[in-house]
């Protein structure tokens, strides 16, 4: 134990401080570069607040690319939620060839 008048666990203190002030930054940081650019906002009519709303109910994008149209109903209205689908099917479309390409 370390008196409370203690130079040496002023230091600790600081470089503790310091240590979680730079981590909470990093965070920060990082949250804000993932949160900046989604999939989702390349979809016409998706917008931040609706790809807020959709992350939100389907926890993840592999959620709500894995959604159906009734599925995404529940936060979007029915012709959004088919341009979604719409969007994810033909991205699914694109990637198959290619696998089955390299399979081959």
């Amino acid at each position: 134990m370390l008196e409370r008048r203690s130079p040496v666990l002023h230091l600790v203190q600081k470089i503790r401080d310091e240590s979680h002030r730079f981590a909470v930054a990093y965070h920060r940081k990082r949250r804000e570069i993932r949160d900046r650019s989604s999939e989702l906002l390349s979809i016409p009519g998706v917008g931040p607040r609706t790809r807020q709303r959709l992350l939100e109910h389907f926890g993840s994008l592999r959620g709500v690319k894995t959604a159906t149209v009734d599925a995404l109903t529940a936060v979007v209205n029915r012709a959004a939620a088919e341009r979604i689908r719409g969007y994810f099917e033909a991205e699914a479309a694109v990637a198959l060839p290619v696998l089955r390409e390299e399979r081959g």
